[in-house]
């Protein structure tokens, strides 16, 4: 494979990405979790947020994963080996609507920082199209984080 990335600089990478995409299945998992078992009174809004949320984190792992491909390393795809490479914990249970929130707050900053990490080893490789792929994901986890940090605010 002569993509103009070296083979140790792709393996990093893709090493990077399997974490990101670990975290952003555990991410899409407690979403769609949340949006199943949410109740109270912001059980509308949290539902049809939650489901605008698991919708776009879905179709995420399918670019993430298939980045991983192209750079010539085989995807994650087991609980196993998402537990192993993720650094986003299981919820026990079923929490209180507000609780879900500021787990999805903790949830989407951990998978930003995840991405952000990652940043300077694509940088060092020139790898333009993973960084894109960086890029689109912070903004969507920053600005999510935000919007459910302000449902938290009095």
């Amino acid at each position: 494979m002569d993509i103009g990335i070296s083979e140790a600089d792709r393996k990093k990478i893709a090493e990077g990405l399997s974490a990101l995409l670990a975290d952003s299945y555990a991410l899409y998992l407690m979403t769609h979790n949340f949006h199943w078992n949410v109740t109270g009174p912001q059980f509308n809004s949290l539902h049809a947020m939650f489901m605008d949320q698991y919708t776009e984190q879905w179709n995420a792992l399918d670019v993430i994963a298939e980045r991983i491909r192209a750079l010539g390393f085989p995807a994650p795809g087991t609980y196993k080996e998402f537990a192993k490479l993720g650094s986003i914990q299981e919820v026990d249970g079923v929490p209180k609507a507000d609780e879900m929130v500021r787990l999805l707050v903790a949830a989407q900053e951990a998978t930003a920082r995840t991405a952000r990490k990652l940043i300077p080893t694509v940088d060092a490789a020139n790898d333009q199209p993973t960084m894109d792929l960086l890029t689109t994901r912070l903004d969507i986890h920053e600005k999510t984080a935000w919007m459910l940090r302000s449902l938290l605010e009095e």
